[in-house]
């Protein structure tokens, strides 16, 4: 809901309707301000999976917390130790976030939501943390599920188990996964767009193409992407990386939101 008011106030926006963008960004900051009262839990420092019928919050650890980055919802002061949470071994496989925290009682990591992993889940996870700057903590999100689907023969499956990355060398697969699966399949492309850090806005004029792409990704070069009419060739190297076929009046800047937020890699 909160990234759906965001997204009304900026078509409203966009079309010079600016009574109506006011107020969705009214509601939009109102929603967020009582999400962030209601779920927070300082004492943990993750937000609760859900509030009872009481209005008691759930304190169960999971990958959803990563959700509320990418949509915004979180509060700039809570973002640091939410993106913590996500890369702490409890969370963290190797290959990618687990839906539940190892520590939870209720954690089994061949449970199809309470500790196994879902590539789409990780995928969004990492266009979260580049969302609040934590580009390090991003690439090695996206660099250990490229390395789960390399053992997938690159055709990652709906969802496969939580066990660690130590243990198991190459992920243990999920016994009735969907492969291939329509979201699983979007996560690498998801990824691509998080280590390009490639947001297209046309109707401002402007492709905002700033790549973070791991060195060992490297070079890269990206053809015959549809965008606006055009086919555009994107190509990174280890110091530099243009654009070719910009659509006309189409200008490229930098992602200076993401620049400037830039954090130091996970603890």
């Amino acid at each position: 809901m909160y990234a759906a008011y965001r997204a009304r106030s900026s078509i409203a926006s966009a079309v010079g309707d600016e009574r109506t963008a006011a107020t969705y960004e009214s509601k939009a900051e109102t929603l967020k301000a009582a999400f962030n009262e209601r779920f927070w839990l300082p004492d943990q420092g993750w937000y609760a999976i859900r509030l009872d019928g009481d209005k008691r919050r759930l304190d169960a650890l999971t990958s959803n917390m990563g959700h509320c980055l990418w949509c915004g919802i979180v509060d700039d002061d809570k973002a640091p130790v939410v993106a913590h949470h996500l890369l702490d071994p409890r969370m963290w496989t190797g290959f990618s976030i687990r839906t539940l925290a190892s520590t939870m009682g209720a954690y089994n990591p061949m449970s199809y939501h309470n500790g196994s992993v879902w590539p789409h889940d990780t995928a969004i996870a990492a266009a979260e943390l580049m969302r609040y700057g934590y580009v390090a903590e991003a690439q090695r999100v996206a660099l250990g599920l490229f390395d789960a689907a390399d053992r997938f023969d690159a055709r990652l499956p709906e969802l496969f188990c939580g066990f660690d990355r130590a243990e198991f060398p190459s992920p243990v697969p999920f016994p009735t996964s969907c492969s291939p699966q329509a979201w699983a399949a979007a996560a690498p492309v998801l990824l691509m767009r998080t280590l390009l850090r490639f947001e297209p806005d046309i109707p401002a004029g402007r492709i905002c193409f700033d790549p973070a792409v791991p060195e060992r990704m490297l070079p890269l070069r990206i053809e015959n992407l549809l965008l606006a009419g055009r086919r555009l060739t994107l190509d990174v190297g280890v110091d530099a990386w243009h654009i070719e076929g910009l659509p006309e009046g189409v200008t490229q800047c930098s992602n200076a939101a993401i620049t400037e937020g830039t954090h130091d890699s996970a603890r």
